[in-house]
């Protein structure tokens, strides 16, 4: 990026000023400043952090690094803020010269914006053109032909059936949206919650989405979701009106709209609830108790839908390997740094210890995560419909409005054509 007019309109003023001010009492610009990495320090800010599956791995395969070539290489991890800390310290001109983070909202403007570089030209230089999946390329490029990052996770959206809650509530594993009505209504006799989700957050974003594009072929989807027209659409009308239905039939926990992500998988994981639509890095996280009565398999078909199928989310957009402009000066750092990344070593650590999915290409399962290798078997496999993650879809600036629009749809006494405007003012209103 040459001229800072450009650093800037990477970020909103007041959102730029905010974080700025917020990263230099913590101390994240300072730790990114080359005078603490140096010329010959690789810097790299990364995701994996706190109990995000895999971010103790990536902590021991850097200090792998580190020992087995003498090279230094400097960290910083962030969670869901890294965008706007690496953005700040883009401003600064002090940004990491690696960052490893989703390709989602702020993330997919950045190759545009010249905040970090396109690396389609270095695929095959550094060896890596037939180390990534074929379809995470594509993903991964833009319009115009450029590959954003070297895409590194990636992730199956499956449903997780706690079979001896089923068990005991007298049902099977719902493989229609019948089933799953009267699987709800059994468990709730027990006392057990049917299907936990945080409605609330992100993954009742994605829930949601899930469900409606029962009725979407991948076009309709596609322009959908782009555009954020729901009211002309049959088909995302004829799914919205299916989400009410099964909300209203109490198919979800209690007070679903209050949820987080974090809650649904603890009331999983603590036996409180039976089911639970899950990225397969939360899988990773299931414990070997609770991960040994359940079985994976797919969201119920229901009647007059365009899938045939129970369906799953399948998707290349995890985690990958972005290098900015400051990575770009220093080649000689990143090109090694990069190459180990997607060394078989590092990338069977990955899948071994932390049971992430990857985009390498790799034959390598998991024993010690089980969840993950049934999701990964059943992605295989033709048992289920693939639907889309419309993140590439979805404009930036709707994704927290989308969610919010959302929430209110998992609430009680939301009708569909209220949900239908919601959803419409939160992209109108972006």
């Amino acid at each position: 990026m040459s001229e800072l007019l450009s650093r800037r309109s990477l970020l909103t003023a007041g959102g730029a000023a905010a974080a700025l001010m917020s990263l230099s009492g913590c101390g994240a610009v300072q730790a990114l400043r080359p005078a603490a990495g140096g010329k010959n320090t690789l810097v790299v800010h990364s995701q994996f952090n706190g109990a995000v599956a895999g971010a103790d791995v990536f902590r021991a395969v850097v200090e792998q690094y580190r020992t087995s070539t003498g090279r230094q290489v400097a960290t910083l991890s962030n969670g869901s803020d890294l965008p706007i800390v690496f953005e700040t310290s883009v401003l600064a001109g002090k940004e990491a010269d690696i960052t490893i983070v989703n390709m989602v909202g702020k993330t997919l403007a950045w190759t545009a914006e010249d905040a970090t570089i396109p690396v389609e030209n270095l695929l095959a230089e550094w060896g890596l053109a037939d180390r990534i999946e074929p379809g995470a390329i594509q993903e991964w490029t833009t319009g115009d032909g450029h590959l954003r990052a070297f895409p590194y996770t990636r992730t199956n959206w499956p449903v997780a059936f706690n079979t001896r809650l089923l068990e005991q509530a007298g049902v099977e594993v719902p493989l229609t949206s019948q089933d799953l009505i009267e699987a709800a209504d059994a468990l709730r006799g027990k006392g057990i919650g049917p299907v936990t989700i945080g409605g609330g957050d992100w993954s009742g974003q994605k829930l949601f989405i899930q469900i409606i594009q029962s009725f979407l072929t991948a076009d309709e989807a596609e322009r959908v979701f782009a555009t954020g027209v729901f009211s002309e659409s049959p088909g995302a009308l004829a799914g919205i009106q299916h989400f009410a239905d099964l909300r209203d039939a109490g198919v979800f926990v209690d007070s679903a709209q209050g949820f987080t992500s974090d809650s649904m998988l603890t009331q999983y994981n603590t036996g409180q609830a039976a089911i639970m639509s899950s990225m397969s890095s939360a899988l990773a996280k299931v414990p070997a108790e609770r991960a040994a009565e359940t079985t994976i398999g797919g969201w119920p078909v229901p009647p007059g839908a365009v899938s045939t199928k129970p369906t799953v989310i399948q998707s290349f957009n995890g985690m990958g390997v972005w290098i900015s402009e400051n990575g770009a000066g220093k080649l000689d750092l990143v090109e090694p740094f990069v190459r180990w990344l997607f060394s078989d070593e590092v990338v069977s650590q990955f899948i071994t210890r932390s049971g992430r999915d990857m985009s390498a290409v790799t034959d390598v399962t998991s024993t010690d995560f089980p969840l993950v290798a049934q999701a990964q078997a059943l992605a295989a496999g033709d048992t289920v419909d693939p639907v889309i993650l419309p993140d590439l879809l979805i404009p930036e600036a709707v994704f927290e409005p989308l969610t919010q629009a959302t929430a209110q749809a998992f609430g009680p006494g939301t009708g569909p054509d209220q949900i239908v405007d919601v959803l419409e003012a939160s992209y109108k209103n972006a």
